[in-house]
């Protein structure tokens, strides 16, 4: 499943560049994520690396967008051509 980053964020702007799929960006109150680049950095990092590095725990998984290790994996793949 895809991570989202919750109102809690405090723009401290320290997960956008830690995103290997560019999949976080700003948004209009708060940074955000978007599902369709989020792979949880599944294939890059043994786990998601704005999850590791956010000061403020705000980066819960997405219950609207369910993916398994698998769809995260293939997601991967398709982003990035391997």
């Amino acid at each position: 499943m895809a991570l989202l980053i919750t109102d809690e964020c405090i723009n401290c702007d320290v997960c956008e560049p830690a995103c290997p799929n560019e999949a976080i960006s700003e948004g209009e109150d708060i940074y955000v994520i978007n599902p369709d680049l989020c792979t949880e950095c599944v294939g890059h990092f043994d786990e998601p690396q704005c999850v590791v590095i956010c000061p403020v725990d705000c980066i819960p998984k997405d219950p609207n967008h369910v993916e398994s290790e698998g769809d995260l994996l293939a997601k991967y793949k398709r982003l990035t051509g391997q």
